[in-house]
């Protein structure tokens, strides 16, 4: 079984500056990490290879100290991994995202599942699984909490709705956006750490693939255009009162009709 998984670094905290202009991430130089969500989508790729053996790359999008998540993946068990990374692809939104994906996912090579995780924390919109799948003419299935049975041409997967559980089976190949606690991540394993610091990272640009006209690409291909982004203003103005139960309700509800929050 040959799995791809996509990943993605996200800001590893929440000081990230931003350009006003164009409504974009500064990434460069922010401490960064592999998105939460995608711990599980490798945790899963690497436990199927393991059960039905095959292999697992690791892919990913960004700038080129995205590597850092490879090299991770790498240690949690991955086999081949693949960077995404040119100047043209900055300022994607989840479309132009998903289109530059499945078009790596199509130099990767032969496949039979892909897996994301189910979203990532800093878009938090749930969209770019399912967009590389019908961007690649993939048959897909969303909130994945369980693998129930994995047979030749198929996988049988349980599907977590609002208000229901439902089990599907869909023929390879096919893409799935996995749920956190479908598996445990493991932790990087220090001995894969020592070998896989060899291990060659796949380099594509927009000249490697197949579709290269710019405009389908970054924020030129994206869509969706940010009118206006602002940082959210932070006060942290802290006033200490004293005095009787019956004194403090006085002052909270004199202030309360002061600011007009009653």
């Amino acid at each position: 079984m040959n799995i791809t998984v996509c990943i993605k670094q996200v800001p590893g905290t929440s000081e990230v500056n931003l350009d006003l202009e164009t409504g974009v991430l500064q990434r460069d130089g922010v401490e960064s990490k592999m998105n939460p969500f995608d711990l599980y989508a490798v945790e899963t790729g690497v436990r199927l290879k393991e059960m039905h053996q095959g292999t697992v790359t690791a892919l990913t999008m960004g700038p080129p100290q995205a590597q850092q998540i490879l090299q991770e993946a790498f240690m949690m068990g991955a086999d081949e991994a693949i960077l995404l990374s040119d100047g043209r692809f900055a300022g994607a939104d989840v479309l132009a995202t998903a289109y530059t994906l499945s078009q790596g996912i199509r130099q990767s090579g032969n496949f039979d599942l892909i897996i994301c995780g189910k979203q990532t924390t800093d878009g938090d919109t749930a969209q770019v699984g399912a967009e590389i799948a019908e961007f690649l003419g993939l048959p897909h299935v969303t909130n994945v909490s369980a693998i129930r049975e994995v047979g030749k041409s198929s996988i049988t997967v349980a599907m977590d709705l609002p208000s229901s559980l439902e089990e599907v089976e869909v023929q390879f190949p096919c893409l799935i956006t996995v749920e956190k606690g479908i598996f445990p991540p493991r932790l990087p394993s220090y001995l894969k750490k020592k070998t896989c610091r060899y291990k060659v990272i796949r380099r594509l640009s927009l000249d490697d693939l197949e579709d290269t006209n710019p405009a389908r690409y970054g924020l030129e291909g994206s869509p969706t255009k940010v009118e206006r982004i602002f940082p959210p203003h932070s006060d942290n103005h802290r006033e200490l009162w004293e005095g009787t139960a019956s004194d403090l309700v006085d002052r909270l509800w004199i202030r309360l009709q002061k600011e007009r929050l009653v």
